[in-house]
This record gives C-alpha cells, structure tokens and sequence, in this order.
C-alpha cells in the first residue's frame, strides 16, 4: 500500500467511488473526454498545419534559393567575382546566378503571362533541384544560343504544349525602330515539362538558358541576382550580417521568408487561431469540471463535516477535492494525447481511407499546392498543448475545493 497523504487517498477514493447522483457521474465523464477530444483535436491539427507549412516551405525552396543577392537596379554586373568571394564563407552551401524578368508565352491563340526565369545549368544544381522536378524531356537540355523551354506542367496542360513544340516568349520591352516601337518576341522548343506541386511554379513559370534570357531581356553580361543556398535555411539572419564584412560593395539581399513572407504569415495566423478556437474545446470541459465538483462538495456535505469534526483542516478539505479534480484532468490529458498523436503520426494512412471511403480530397492540390494531408508532430507543441490542459484543469478545482474547505461542521451536519 502506498504510503499517501490521507487527503490524496480520500481524493482519490472519491474519485473511483459510485456517487449516488448519476447525474453528477456523467457531468465527471463528460469533462474527461471534453478535455480528450479537446487536446486530440489540437494536437491533430497543429500537426496538420506544421506539415502543410514544411511541405510547402520544401516545394518552395525546393525551386529557389535561401537568399538572392543582387545590386541596383535589380542587376549584378560581376556575378563570377561575387561567387568567388562568397561560396566558401561559413553556412553557405552553394551560388547560382539567375534572371527573374516577367513575360508572356504564347502558343497559337492561347498565351499567358508567366515569370521567365534564366538559369545556368552547371551551377543551378548548387541552390535548387530543378531536375528532379522534370516530368518530361531534361533538364540538360538547356544549352546557350539553343532557345530551349522548360515549362510548369499545369502552363504546359492550358497551352496544349509537349516536347517539341514551339512557343513564343514575349518581353516585356519593347524594341524600338524607325518604323515604330515592336515587341520583343524570340521562338523557343519545347524541352521538357516540370512539376514541383506548387501551383505558382507549375501555372506561373517558365525556365531558360540565362544566355537566352540575357539576350531576350538585353541584359548583355549582367544577371538579375546571385542566389545562395545556406546549411540552415533558419540562419539567413547570421549570414546576413555575416557577408556585410566580407563584400566590398553594397548590396540587396532578400531571403525566403521575405520573398513569401505573405504565404508563411497566412499559415501562421491560421496555426494561432486554429489553437485559440480548439482550445475553447478544452475550456468547455473545464467549466463542466467546476459544476462538477461543485455538486460533489454539496454532495458531500456531511462527509466533510465529519473529517473536520476529527481535526482536518480547511487546506486538508481543499486537497481532497482538488486531488479529485485533477485525476479526471490527468485522465483526460493521457487520453488527449494518446489519441492526438496516434492520429498525427498515422495521418498516411487515416487520410487515404476517409478519402476513399467518402470520395474527396482534404487539400485539392489546385488550391493548397498539395496532393495528400502533410503531418508533423513538434514535441514542443505537444507538451504545451498538455501542459495548459492540465493547469486550466487544476484552475478549475480551486473554486470548487476552497467552497469546501469553508463548509461549517455545526451547519452541515444540522439535519443529519
């Protein structure tokens, strides 16, 4: 037998015990799984929202660089000397240089506009992974003076376009002549089609040699910006400060979470007011906890008098009830979290069937970039989602508990 504090065996006797008011017995089990189906509910769905935010980071960054450095003008005229000075600092992985020019591409009567995006392919491997997004044709393709295409799938579905066919790409700028101003329009093929997932690239982009984009777009030698490629994707800030003490000249430097930062600020407000509605779940229970034990001290009434006819004290009362209290709140967090993770670490597997057996799709991949739900636990969460369960449980039992503790033996035991 433990050897335990009489208050916490007597709350705890309570709390196994068969309470003479069944109602107040289901009032006590509706706390316990609100408090359950609460925490189950948070940690499923800040799980949910923590993958969605990392695949999307991924399907982003998985196309672009970490950081892009660049001059005026959004132009950097010695892109070979910048490389050299930067490629072997600390956190950084890799250098690739690229213009980013805005455009059209047009195939018969359909044309859409598009971000024309000019590459070198014998670095590019250095800050994304392009290839791996190649569906059909290669990516080796890409060769100067060739004007070869690389298409997103979804641009490469609307224009009715495959390998081999020809597109125009259009300048923004025109060119100017004798007989008036002419748009800039150059001829390319078709060499392969991509997917990344993301809509904006796969709708939205198209890829070049950068020699063609410099010749299309009248860079001459310049490029629109280097692109680096960090250890850490979270250390953009240390390498910002870093690279003011190495380079002599000044630049522009933009890192992802400025370049998308309206894509990561939406997910995280949706994360914040997600957790703020569900937690209301939680706080549902606990306010059911309260009548709860507000009934049980009334029920009560000549128990307590009797212990403090014996010599219990007003904080002894209070542990009893407070011990009471919480058993249903750990209860109901252990439940909580057993259930939470076992949804978020199996969400491949619950996901498919729900989809199958019901004949939809969470996350239609033309609107949320993606084709399955993503799940990821961060522990961290996890404990804070329990630990403000637990203490908005051990909250709720002080009101109850101290109502007890002032319960007078003389008045309570009156018409016993």
């Amino acid at each position: 037998m433990l050897n335990l504090p009489y208050e916490i065996m007597l709350g705890l006797r309570y709390t196994r015990a068969k309470r003479r008011n069944g109602f107040i017995s289901f009032i006590s089990f509706s706390s316990l799984v609100g408090i359950a189906l609460g925490i189950t509910a948070l940690i499923t769905v800040m799980s949910i929202m923590n993958g969605f935010q990392e695949e999307l980071r991924d399907r982003i960054l998985g196309m672009t660089a970490h950081m892009t450095v660049n001059e005026e003008h959004n132009r950097l005229s010695d892109w070979n000397s910048l490389y050299n000075q930067l490629i072997n600092q600390p956190h950084i992985e890799g250098a690739a240089p690229n213009i980013m020019e805005q455009g059209m591409v047009s195939m018969g009567a359909k044309a859409s506009g598009v971000a024309i995006r000019g590459v070198l392919p014998e670095f590019e491997g250095q800050v994304a992974d392009i290839e791996s997004k190649i569906v059909n044709g290669s990516f080796s393709a890409l060769a100067p003076k060739k004007y070869r295409v690389l298409i997103g799938s979804s641009l490469a579905l609307s224009l009715g376009v495959t390998v081999g066919d020809k597109v125009n790409l259009i300048a923004p700028k025109p060119n100017f002549s004798p007989i008036g101003a002419t748009p800039r329009i150059k001829r390319f093929t078709v060499a392969g089609i991509f997917e990344t997932g993301a809509l904006d690239y796969d709708s939205a982009m198209v890829i070049v040699h950068i020699r063609d984009a410099q010749k299309l777009f009248k860079y001459g030698d310049e490029v629109s910006a280097l692109q680096l490629k960090l250890d850490d994707m979270f250390s953009v800030g240390a390498v910002k400060n870093q690279l003011a003490y190495v380079v002599d000249k000044n630049l522009y430097i933009l890192d992802w979470r400025q370049q998308h930062i309206n894509v990561f600020k939406a997910i995280e407000i949706e994360k914040r007011m997600m957790f703020v509605v569900l937690t209301l779940i939680v706080l549902v229970a606990v306010f059911n906890i309260v009548s709860t034990m507000v009934m049980v001290v009334t029920d009560k009434n000549s128990d307590i008098a009797v212990l403090r006819t014996i010599g219990a004290t007003p904080m002894a009362i209070q542990m009893i009830f407070i011990t009471q209290g919480m058993v249903i709140g750990l209860f109901g967090v252990i439940l909580g979290l057993t259930g939470g993770l076992s949804l978020a670490l199996n969400m491949d597997v619950i996901v498919p069937f729900i989809e199958n057996l019901f004949g939809f799709q969470f996350f239609p991949p033309d609107t949320y970039m993606l084709s399955k739900v993503p799940s990821k636990v961060i522990w961290s969460d996890v404990w804070y989602i329990t630990g403000i369960a637990f203490v908005l449980t051990l909250l709720a039992t002080l009101y109850p508990a101290r109502r007890a503790s002032k319960i007078h033996p003389a008045e309570a035991l009156r018409y016993e």
